[in-house]
């Protein structure tokens, strides 16, 4: 069963949550426009942030330094100002996931390939774990894939409490479910039932539920969330790929179910996860989250990358 929209609140109308609601009107009217004006407006903001924001730049530069040594110092700056270029495009394609309209969705080119490993998987009474990455056009493509198959999504809350209302019920008019990155009994309870549900575990960690594993031959603290759904929910676990193309659309593959997966070593199952994600982003590399601190916490005693 669907779950059902977060209801309004009264205090969401408080003077406090006055800016969330006038930067929700901005990205609706930013949903409004043709999908490739979208892209031409986030390349300009792109370049615009890329000399705007001069940490987030160097975070970005460090990131590319640490993965790519073997590229020359020219091939990596001329990465990274794609990949900032590409980070305004995100924003856009933000908007255009949550408050695009069906029709103008609809239209946009997408070509699928590997949708017969989901749907064998769910043939077989098996719930599904979609393990994507945070590229810019990762909540898009999870639109775009539900248009297909009906999907969960997994998610970190927003601070501001309009902003979470609003970004939520927007989600639900494509998603069957959103959970919260604590709602493990749920999401289980949801993989057990049969269902897919996608999220990106390639972000920075800390505290018992991460290991070290190696991303790029980099030590990174990584969420072991993936290894531990699988063992109690029985789901196979698809690495979800998906990139933006030349022609402005996106090209989007689902992989064979990751085999023998979970075994008994979490940390070797966390480096499988791991490995999947870096052959993702080595095919799109300028459309990564490169703005994350992936690699801040650090095994003790190492000094820190950052």
């Amino acid at each position: 069963m669907p779950q059902p929209a977060p209801p309004f609140r009264p205090a969401l109308l408080s003077p406090l949550h006055w800016p969330a609601w006038l930067g929700l009107g901005a990205i609706r009217l930013v949903a409004l426009l043709p999908h490739r004006w979208l892209l031409r407006i986030g390349r300009g903001l792109g370049w615009i942030a890329a000399r705007v924001f001069g940490e987030r730049r160097r975070v970005a530069a460090r990131n590319l330094e640490l993965c790519f040594p073997e590229l020359e110092a020219g091939t990596r700056a001329a990465l990274l100002e794609d990949n900032l270029r590409d980070a305004g495009v995100m924003l856009v394609e933000f908007a255009l996931a949550w408050m695009g309209s069906r029709r103008v969705v609809e239209r946009i080119p997408v070509a699928f390939e590997g949708l017969d490993h989901l749907e064998r998987a769910r043939a077989a009474g098996c719930g599904v774990l979609l393990v994507g990455a945070h590229f810019s056009h990762l909540e898009l493509c999870a639109r775009l894939v539900s248009q297909r198959i009906a999907i969960a999504g997994m998610y970190r809350e927003h601070a501001d409490a309009a902003f979470e209302w609003a970004i939520k019920r927007a989600r639900l008019r494509y998603a069957d479910a959103m959970f919260a990155k604590h709602e493990l009994r749920q999401t289980v309870r949801y993989l057990k039932g049969g269902g897919t549900v996608w999220y990106a575990p390639d972000q920075d960690m800390r505290g018992k539920d991460a290991v070290f594993a190696p991303f790029f031959g980099v030590p990174a603290s990584t969420i072991t969330a993936t290894h531990h759904l699988a063992r109690l929910s029985g789901a196979a676990v698809i690495p979800f790929f998906h990139r933006r193309t030349r022609d402005g659309g996106y090209a989007i593959r689902l992989e064979a179910p990751l085999a023998d997966f979970p075994s008994g070593d979490v940390v070797a199952d966390t480096t499988r996860v791991n490995a999947a994600i870096e052959r993702m982003v080595r095919e799109a590399p300028s459309q990564y989250l490169w703005l994350h601190k992936r690699f801040k916490t650090r095994p003790s005693g190492d000094p820190p990358l950052y």
